[in-house]
Order: structure tokens, then sequence, then C-alpha cells
């Protein structure tokens, strides 16, 4: 079977996924998460991508980017697991493959869903238990976006500098944002959607998508909402 194709659009945010083969483990100590964002950070300079928002967890990562071209994301990518996989293998005596195949994206409608994301790979750690609030995870980017600790490897996007004009401003709003949890239907669409590759956003976002593609983009999941 041909491997479904992956459609990414300049400018527009993308929510990428990389699993740990078999979701087993992928970072065994702070060096390995401080290792990959080291190699994230160089693919995302010299390929053009904008980070807005990341969560490393054991067996698998989130992102939230902003591509200048279209294959932007896919040679970031690339380039990490160029240096991560050999790095693994290296430190603890492992062979073969790390990932699971592929990373899963979706490109989103950022009027609609940038802060929805956002928070939704923020509080990865937090649905999962290894965190009792955001700030509390040290792998993520919830302290860049929501404190005034520098965090280098994110770009802020347009609409979080909207927000407000003063940073400390932004920063209190955007805290705010996740003073209540998001909806069991939003949790559902954003995970079906990067799942399926399906432009995450209403009939007229996904058909302009498709305008621009020049052909038909995922299929989105129907049905109940589903366990992480």
């Amino acid at each position: 079977m041909p491997r479904k194709p992956r459609f990414y659009l300049p400018g527009i945010p993308a929510h990428v996924i990389q699993r740990g083969n078999s979701r087993q483990q992928v970072f065994f100590d702070s060096d390995d998460y401080q290792a990959y964002l080291k190699w994230l950070k160089e693919g995302a300079d010299k390929h053009g991508c904008a980070i807005h928002a990341y969560c490393l967890m054991t067996n698998h990562v989130h992102l939230l980017l902003t591509p200048e071209s279209p294959e932007a994301i896919s040679k970031t990518i690339q380039f990490v697991g160029r240096y991560y996989v050999p790095y693994i293998n290296r430190t603890y005596g492992k062979s073969g493959t790390l990932w699971e195949g592929r990373h899963k994206g979706c490109v989103i409608d950022s009027e609609a869903y940038l802060f929805s994301c956002m928070r939704y790979i923020e509080l990865n750690p937090v649905r999962a238990g290894m965190a009792q609030k955001p700030i509390d995870y040290h792998w993520s980017s919830y302290r860049g976006n929501a404190t005034q600790c520098i965090d280098k490897l994110t770009t802020p996007h347009t609409l979080y500098r909207q927000l407000a004009q003063e940073y400390q401003d932004r920063q209190f709003i955007y805290r705010e944002l996740f003073r209540g949890a998001l909806e069991a239907e939003q949790v559902h669409d954003i995970r079906a959607t990067v799942q399926t590759g399906t432009p995450l956003g209403n009939t007229h976002f996904r058909e302009q998508i498709e305008k621009q593609l020049k052909c038909k983009v995922g299929q989105a999941r129907r049905g109940r909402p589903k366990g992480r």
C-alpha cells in the first residue's frame, strides 16, 4: 500500500507528532531531551521552520510549526532523526529504528485552533499524569510562552503577539487560557486530524487548503472521542 502523502503550506501552522517505534521510549535521560532540542533548533533554523509550541514526552514528541516552504517541516524532522537516532543507539547500545515510521501531521486554522493546539500540546504531561500543572514539566514550551523564562527554541506566532502589547501581559493572558481544560470534542478533533492528516478547521478552511493543494487531504475520524 502506498504511503499517504503529507501536505504542508508556507505560512500555515501545522501540528506534528512523532512516536517511538511500537510506542517505546525515545528519551531516557535529561541529556537526551537536551540533545533532541539542540538538533531541533538547528534543523528548524536550517530549513525554515518557526516553532511555536512543543512537548517532549517519554515516547513521543508534539510540535507546532509554521514552515517557510512545503518541504521545511519534513526536512526539519529528517534533520533531527539523522543525528538523534545514532546518538541514542550509540549512547544506549541499541540498533535499528527508533521512530514509528514517518511523522504524522496536519495543517491548522490558526484563527480558530492555534491556542487550542498550543494548550493541547503543553497540557500533555498533565493529561498523562506526569505533572500536576504544565509549568511543572520541564520539557515543553509552556514556560517560555507563559512566564518570563526565555526559550530560544520558540518563535511567537502573530496571534500570540496580538494578545497584548507588552510581553508580560501576553504571558498573563496566555496563562489564563490554561485555567480550564480543553473540551472533549476539541481534544478528539485535534487527535483525529493529526492522525489522518486532515486540515484542522471548519469546512471553509479545509476547502481552501484543498484548493491550494489541488487535491483532497486526509479524512477526519468520526465517532466518540477515544483515549490518549
